[in-house]
Order: structure tokens, then sequence, then C-alpha cells
């Protein structure tokens, strides 16, 4: 059989590269003889930057910046000179915005008093950092006057510990370069985010994603309130997506971003389709599998890429919360649990590549012909 693995990232445990490997050796000893291709996936969140590294073979440039707590920590974005029909000789940069202010990067035993105090601002040092910079360019080469070495900031939303509006992003643009601030003109602003909520309300930032960066109710309207205020986020906050990352989609929209999807995004550069068009089977995955990989999160993107092409999608993650009527209306044929298969969620995260690899050894037991 020909099996194409194509996972998200684990939670804090796997990076989505290494849970396709571990999903394939899996596999592998199962069935030795299958040939097994595989397409780690992002949606913008936590391994965006490795994902397209991967994909492109772009630079990977290292920069400091300043971490959601106001601690220095060493962020990465991805340097790409941009090929074929639709965007020959543009140079892209992408941005993991979770490199700088990622949950991650939060004790967990601090969130609940840093949760509205958490900054933004490493993200905003990051797009600086990638407007001033080269992109497929030695960084001696002399560039003329008011031109930008960068065509498109491509920003992937997700995994955030943050819930500021981006308003340390927005500030550390304003204060970079002088009194100026970042030069944007001529730089196109993408937000790449499948989250669909506005920034205000039940579905807002603060209240859907605020209790699990920490916020006790009590926090979560205070920072609804905080976001409220926010004179320059007003005129789009109600568009979709603007509650991606604690605000940050709205931030970026008031510079004048577009919003895509980041899972398509991804689905396109590392060749997923064509991936899909030689495959008897596929193999997805992620940390939880629960009611938000419902809502066009990358499962669902692999899933109906599936489904257009009439094969079999499974899906196999740390924990699984969806019903089986829910998980098939979104193309899945069925979910396999790593903590139940192992034993206990503890295991699963403590010894979390063996326990996918025994699970993707059942799942390829079940599945190959």
């Amino acid at each position: 059989m020909r099996v194409l693995i194509a996972p998200d990232c684990f939670g804090g445990t796997l990076t989505a590269r290494e849970a396709a490997d571990a999903i394939a050796t899996g596999w592998h000893e199962a069935k030795p003889d299958d040939v097994v291709v595989q397409r780690p996936l992002a949606d913008g969140g936590p391994g965006f930057v490795d994902v397209l590294h991967a994909a492109t073979g772009g630079d990977i440039r290292y920069i400091t910046v300043t971490g959601p707590l106001g601690e220095p920590v060493e962020a990465r974005w991805l340097s790409v000179r941009a090929d074929g029909p639709d965007a020959t000789g543009r140079h892209v940069a992408y941005i993991e915005s979770a490199e700088a202010c990622g949950l991650h990067l939060i004790p967990k035993e601090l969130r609940p008093q840093v949760c509205e105090t958490a900054t933004t601002r490493g993200v905003g040092e990051l797009i600086a950092a990638a407007v001033a910079s080269g992109t497929g360019a030695d960084d001696n080469d002399v560039i003329p006057a008011g031109a930008s070495r960068v065509d498109v900031v491509i920003v992937g939303l997700g995994g955030s510990g943050t819930t500021d509006g981006g308003a340390g992003m927005l500030a550390a643009l304003a204060e970079a370069d002088g009194a100026a601030g970042v030069d944007l003109t001529g730089v196109s602003l993408v937000a790449a985010s499948d989250v669909e909520n506005p920034l205000l309300g039940p579905h807002g930032a603060a209240r859907t994603f605020g209790p699990q960066k920490g916020a006790s109710p009590e926090a979560v309207e205070r920072l609804e309130a905080k976001l409220a205020a926010m004179d320059v986020l007003k005129p789009v906050s109600d568009i979709s997506g603007a509650g991606a990352a604690g605000g940050l989609g709205a931030a970026l929209l008031s510079l004048g971003a577009t919003v895509t999807s980041g899972a398509g995004l991804v689905r396109e550069l590392t060749g997923l389709d064509a991936a899909l068009d030689d495959a008897d089977v596929v193999v997805t995955g992620e940390g939880s599998f629960d009611w938000q990989s419902l809502r066009g999160k990358l499962i669902t993107a692999v899933a109906g890429g599936a489904a257009e092409r009439g094969i079999p999608c499974v899906a196999v993650a740390g924990q699984v919360s969806v019903g089986r009527r829910e998980m098939g209306a979104a193309g899945v044929q069925e979910a396999y649990s790593v903590s139940e298969h192992v034993g206990s969620v503890q295991k699963a995260m403590e010894e979390a590549r063996d326990s996918l690899v025994t699970t993707a050894r059942h799942v390829a037991n079940q599945w190959s012909r």
C-alpha cells in the first residue's frame, strides 16, 4: 500500500516532523513492504517555520527577541525567494508568532499570574528584523534607499500565550528604526491562520482562548474589556480571524494585512495534494483531536483532501474526544488515542515517540491490506 503520513505537531511533546517520523517507523515495523511518504504539516502555529523550511529549502534566520514574559528568547524566521508563475522573484519572510509569544514559553504554574501581562512584543521585533534583513540575498548587498528587501511577510498565528490584542507587536514596530518606526510601505502583510473567531464577544479571543492560557473568569472579563478599549482594533474587531493568537490577528489586520488559511498555505507549499493523489490511505494527527480540530484546522484539511479522492483517512492523536459521527462528517474514518493505547496520558507524554510508534504499528495492522 501507498501510505501518506501528514500530522500536525503533538502539543509540547513532538514536532510535526518528529510525529511523522514516529508514525512512519511504527508503520514500517508492522508493514515493511508498504511505501510510506511523510508530509509533516502545520496550520500557522508551532512547527510552521520547521515545516515550511523542509518544504521550501529557504534559509533559517536567528534573532533574540522579547519573550512573552519580557525576557529575551531566541526566535527564528524563514527567508525564502519564491519561484513560480505567481511568485517569481519575490522575497518572502515566514514568521511563526509562537516563536516569540508561544504558550510553551510560559511555565504552566505562572500562567494564571501573567495571562494579563504576557506580551507580543517579540513578534513585532521579528517582523522588523525580517523587513530590515536580506531574504535569499547576501546581507552585504547594497539596497537602494527606500527599497524593501522583503516583499511579503507571512505571520503564522497559533499556539500563543498572549491576549494583548497585538499591543506589544504594534509598539515594537512603532519604536523600531527610530521615531518613524518600521516602514512597511511596499510590504504585503499576511496573517496565516485557520481561527475564525472575532476579537470580542462570547467567541472572541479572551472568552474562547483566555482560559486555556491560565485566565480565571475574572481575568477573562478584564482581558475582554482591555481588548474592547483598543481604538486601533475597533474597525477590524468583527472580521473573521481577528481573535486569532489573542487578538494578534486584529493587530495585523489593523496594519492592512490579509488573512489566508495557514493549513491551506502549508498544504500548497508541501505538495500535499500531489501526495494525496498517489496515496491509498492517509494518516493524520495532532496532540488532541477535539472540537477545535473540526473548525477548519489541519486535520479537516487533510481529511477533506482524502475524501475528495475517495481514499480513507485515519487520525492518530494523543487524546481523542470527538465522536464517531462528528469525525465522520469531517472525513475521518477512524481515530486512535495514543494515551488509551499505551494505558495513560502520562506515559503517552513522557514516552511520546515510543508511544506513537507503538500506536502506529497497531493502526498499520488495522488498515494495511
